[in-house]
């Protein structure tokens, strides 16, 4: 069947598709029916049912008779570890943490924050949640104290579970002293703390509060999964908000079951038992979604690891990843795959591994330009496979379902909406535009199974902040175009279309025109306070590895090329060579926290900056330029 079989199969019959595609779940209690229309833009799928997640992602597969089946492969080059759980192994360790989750009081509804690094105990510890109807929230390990208070106070969780420390590169990150922080600073006081203590750095406890993670489980009853209702919260994950108050959102269990092992054949294009890559963090959804729970509902083995793309230890850890433990399909993010780039430009080190093994790449976190997705598939020979989603919707909007269909590849694109989401280019007062027009992107109402649902305890600002700019369809706060056959162009955050002297304009297609230079490892452009034209772009560039030539030569050529493609329209006349990009622990890049600097804004050092001295460097280059230094 072709993907426009499928897309209008799920148009024509929305109720139909969702409850033939739930048949794949082990239900308690099977769904009378696939959606819930509670009024004011609110919905929820399969709510009536009675299912596990614990069950559909761990243990079916061991009754099924795969228990022998590796269902994660831990990889952590900075600690020199390798190992492999069975299906079976990880229900007995599974059903043994949620049984001392148990034994200390914590049972179905109840919050359980998780703040750990990139080891196999995280996954164990969102299923032992999951087993006993724990709603869990991840908070990604080395979070400021601060920032940890606050999401603290939001779920207020009955127990915290942490490790005692986590590795980035070489340098060793306490938790515990983060954690205690956090604790004392934060309202809500959890009951218990139980700890996994690293041989990299061991923490010291707090008596009366901290429990040994080993010794707590000791002697205590492993816990039968609990049957939730389809509409019972699976997580909580935070994601920041313009306030600065962070947003909570939520999963609900049996809409998440149901979505992510429909994607993992059909968009991601794996057989149960083929081994899958997302090269994420336990901390950000992509980890939620595409580490822990759709490759292990799916039943397939997921590569949990512990490094990063570059210096762990050089640029071809990925590829050495890949071929060792014959990874078929990898899911990274553009940023990663810049960084490798940079590192070895001619893709030398993909020579020295056999990669027969991996059939796709997939890009998504972020637009993934043109050059960096050319670059990749010369070098790895598969299709790399951009697509868009965001943490809201916990599942592609649009992609390139290779499982369904091998779709002609635009580079530029994330290519088609999936079903589920009947998506719309809208202007500024919610009416849609012609083909290849900017606008704001839009999904009808209602969203697909997996997506959120609400935020949790804040109906009021999920409707101001998702629904109430046009009405019936969900706000995705991106900008960008559809094409004559229906392919999706996201071209920058809606907040980052510049308007220079009345024309509205994507920093993002400007990024494209600079990416492309052969020098130009990564850019990022933003859109700066002018006085006589409202705002000007401002071009930022980092230069590969063993770039040579003077930087004003290379400024002066993207300068022509933006004004070549794009147009005098854009005004593009003014960038600065940096040494590197400000960005998130996910890869990305802060251009809003420029702006802000480059206006003279009030702002405020974002939470999940991967490094604060950078935003120092470009603060210096701004004021080299003559922007305001704030």
């Amino acid at each position: 069947m072709s993907y426009q079989e499928v897309y209008t199969r799920w148009k024509t019959d929305p109720e139909g598709f969702w409850m033939e595609a739930a048949q794949a779940i082990d239900w308690d209690q099977a769904p009378s029916k696939a959606l819930t229309d509670k009024g004011d833009g609110l919905y929820e799928w399969f709510a009536d049912a009675k299912v596990n997640t614990c069950w559909n992602a761990v243990d079916r597969h061991v009754e099924a008779g795969h228990g022998d089946r590796i269902a994660i492969i831990y990889d952590s080059p900075v600690t020199d570890t390798k190992t492999k759980i069975s299906y079976a192994q990880l229900k007995d360790d599974v059903a043994l943490l949620a049984g001392a989750l148990q034994a200390q009081g914590v049972t179905k509804g109840d919050r359980v924050l998780i703040y750990m690094p990139m080891v196999a105990e995280a996954i164990i510890a969102m299923l032992a949640c999951g087993r006993i109807g724990a709603i869990h929230s991840v908070v990604f390990g080395g979070f400021a104290a601060n920032e940890l208070a606050v999401r603290i106070d939001d779920a207020k969780p009955k127990a915290i579970l942490a490790a005692s420390c986590g590795i980035e590169g070489s340098r060793i990150i306490e938790y515990k002293p983060l954690l205690d922080g956090a604790i004392e600073a934060a309202s809500h006081e959890p009951e218990f703390c139980a700890i996994l203590q690293r041989t990299q750095h061991l923490a010291e406890l707090t008596e009366g509060r901290d429990l040994d993670w080993h010794g707590f489980q000791v002697g205590v009853t492993p816990a039968d999964c609990v049957p939730v209702e389809g509409n019972h919260p699976s997580y909580i994950l935070y994601t920041s908000g313009t306030t600065g108050q962070p947003k909570g959102v939520i999963r609900h269990t049996a809409g998440q079951l149901v979505a992510l092992n429909w994607t993992m054949e059909a968009i991601y294009n794996v057989k149960p038992g083929d081994v899958f890559w997302a090269a994420s963090d336990v901390g950000w959804v992509v980890g939620h979604s595409y580490i822990c729970y759709g490759p292990l509902i799916h039943g397939n083995t997921t590569v949990v690891f512990e490094g990063k793309p570059i210096g762990t230890p050089d640029a071809g850890t990925f590829w050495r990843v890949i071929s060792e433990h014959k990874v078929t399909s990898f899911f990274t993010a553009p940023t990663a795959l810049r960084a490798v780039k940079r590192e070895d430009p001619k893709g030398a080190l993909v020579a020295d591994y056999d990669l027969d093994c991996l059939k796709q790449v997939y890009l998504a976190g972020e637009r993934a330009d043109p050059d960096t997705i050319h670059w990749a598939q010369d070098r790895l020979g598969v299709p790399v496979i951009d697509h868009w989603w965001q943490t809201e919707t916990g599942w592609a909007i649009a992609a390139n379902p290779l499982g369904i269909e091998s779709l002609p590849i635009k580079v530029g694109s994330p290519a088609v909406p999936m079903p589920g989401y009947d998506v719309e280019i809208l202007d500024d007062a919610g009416q849609p535009v012609s083909a290849g027009t900017l606008g704001a992107i839009a999904v009808k109402l209602p969203l697909p199974p997996g997506t959120l649902p609400t935020l949790w305890q804040a109906e009021a600002r999920f409707k101001s902040a998702y629904l109430n700019t046009f009405e019936g369809y969900y706000e995705t706060g991106d900008a960008g175009m559809m094409d004559e056959d229906g392919y999706l162009y996201i071209m920058a955050r809606t907040d980052d279309v510049i308007n220079v002297a009345g024309h509205r304009l994507s920093t993002g297609a400007m990024e494209e025109v600079l990416a492309a230079h052969p020098d130009v490892a990564e850019c990022a452009v933003i859109g700066v306070a002018d006085k006589l034209k409202g705002q000007m772009p401002l071009g930022f560039l980092v230069l590969n590895a063993g770039t040579d030539r003077p930087d004003a030569d290379i400024i002066a050529e993207v300068v022509q090329s933006v004004r070549d493609q794009i147009g005098p329209v854009a005004a593009f006349k003014q960038a600065a060579v940096v040494g590197r990009l400000p960005k998130t622990r996910s890869g990305k890049i802060l251009r809003g926290t420029m702006v802000s600097i480059a206006d003279g804004s009030e702002w405020k050092m974002p939470a999940t900056i991967d490094d604060p001295s950078v935003l120092d460097d470009i603060k210096g280059t701004l004021k080299t330029l003559g922007y305001a230094e704030a």
